[in-house]
């Protein structure tokens, strides 16, 4: 397709070209919908120069699978001899997302030059004859000795990087990028406060051969469901992790904090059907009938020994008949042992208001004789150990337990920790036992 043709669909505010068709020829037709560069938004598209590594660190729904699949897609067609290796967390993640996924490099291929993938040896060949293998970052060393000309590796925030793993797959990913003359390599991620992400984008200050691109979900609102904004924008708006999963940003961690973005990123796994052999929830009543929040949040003990972390049911500035309904709704959606909640604060009052919304409430008051960020720490403790996962995001929750540090300081949202402090009684609960905080008060 001609230049001048391509620069007036790219910038055909009216339409005009649906209503001009004669100004195409059938073959160009034919090739519209997959001629990328006119779709694509410029920061879809790779930069210009002469770049190493090209970094999109984007919120969720940005288009970043896209980008990078079209990238893959331009430089096989483009060269014959192109070997390309393609990495993400696991392989079941490069091939449902990178390769099969609806943003995947077979979905972005037009028919007449869709590739063939070769599950059996984790490799797809393009007619042309450039070829790419899957990887996984979580196998280090199988990036030690091939020899690649291109790297598209996804999610780099999520590779496992206990022991320091992801940043040697990138390591061995870089020393065997030496085919071809100009060997290069995208790496496309939601930020995440992890040391490979942190190095990368340090480095993009400082080294011309890194470009970095940033962009929020919004800017791809033309194509996403308006019931995917309006949910994620009530879930997230307002929070930190909101500025990190849609606006793009890498938020640093407080000095000391007990918590740490990279410590919850690695005790995250996806929400799903999990049998629980014991579920709590934790309370953390407001002070005053005018109280700011009644942290409630719901957290389970599994076979396996890790308690993960179900739900946070917190409501804010609530009477007191409308919180103690929603400790009642969330003993009953989660068919909880027990309630647990904090009763320094009228005590009778809060077992009065608990049994007023269920008289058959299973629950325990206890009374916090340290405080919260000093109750926190063995919670704490168990994060670092492993013993405890969040089974899906919580954005508030996960603001305020980053906000605590040691000494008994609170830096994080609001003037309390009330969903960290509700939290800490429930794991406390769980995994603690009566050897530890909270102490027993009344039951």
């Amino acid at each position: 397709m001609s230049g001048d043709r391509l620069d007036f669909l790219r910038h055909d505010e009216d339409g005009l070209a649906q209503e001009l068709p004669e100004m195409f020829d059938e073959t160009e037709r034919d090739l519209v919908p997959w001629n990328w560069p006119m779709w694509a938004r410029a920061s879809q598209l790779a930069p210009q120069g002469d770049w190493r590594v090209w970094l999109i660190m984007a919120g969720r729904g940005f288009g970043k699978t896209r980008a990078g699949s079209e990238w893959v897609r331009m430089v096989a067609e483009r060269d014959p001899s192109a070997r390309i290796a393609l990495v993400a967390s696991s392989l079941h993640e490069a091939r449902s997302v990178m390769v099969e996924g609806e943003s995947g490099l077979m979905a972005v291929s037009p028919p007449h030059m869709r590739p063939r993938y070769e599950p059996s040896l984790r490799r797809i060949v393009w007619p042309g004859g450039a070829q790419a293998l899957l990887y996984s970052a979580a196998e280090a060393e199988a990036l030690r000795g091939p020899q690649h000309s291109h790297a598209w590796c996804d999610e780099i925030a999520k590779w496992e990087d206990n022991q320091g793993q992801a940043r040697r797959c990138w390591d061995n990913l870089m020393l065997g990028l030496r085919l071809g003359e100009a060997p290069q390599i995208v790496a496309t991620t939601t930020p995440r406060a992890v040391p490979l992400v942190r190095r990368l984008t340090a480095q993009a200050h400082t080294d011309g051969d890194i470009v970095l691109t940033r962009g929020s979900t919004l800017e791809n609102e033309a194509n996403l469901p308006g019931r995917f904004l309006a949910d994620v924008t009530r879930e997230f708006g307002g929070t930190l992790l909101g500025r990190q999963e849609l606006d793009g940003e890498l938020i640093d961690d407080l000095p000391g904090a007990l918590w740490t973005r990279a410590l919850i990123e690695r005790c995250r796994e996806a929400s799903g059907s999990i049998v629980m052999k014991r579920v709590i929830v934790g309370v953390d009543p407001p002070a005053s009938a005018e109280g700011d929040a009644c942290g409630i949040v719901v957290c389970g003990l599994c076979d396996d020994g890790i308690a993960r972390v179900l739900a946070d049911a917190t409501v804010e500035k609530a009477s007191p008949e409308r919180w103690a309904r929603a400790v009642a709704e969330a003993v009953l959606g989660w068919s909880a042992d027990r309630v647990v909640a904090e009763a320094n604060q009228g005590g009778a009052m809060v077992e009065a208001v608990l049994r007023a919304a269920n008289a058959a409430l299973p629950l325990r008051l206890v009374h916090a004789r340290r405080g919260k960020v000093a109750r926190a720490e063995p919670v704490a403790a168990l994060y670092e150990a492993g013993r405890v996962r969040h089974a899906g995001l919580f954005a508030r929750l996960e603001d305020e337990l980053c906000g605590l540090l040691p000494g008994g300081t609170y830096q994080g949202p609001g003037r309390s920790p009330d969903r960290a402090d509700a939290c800490v009684w429930a794991l406390t609960e769980l995994m603690l036992g009566r050897a530890g905080e909270p102490r027993i008060w009344i039951d």
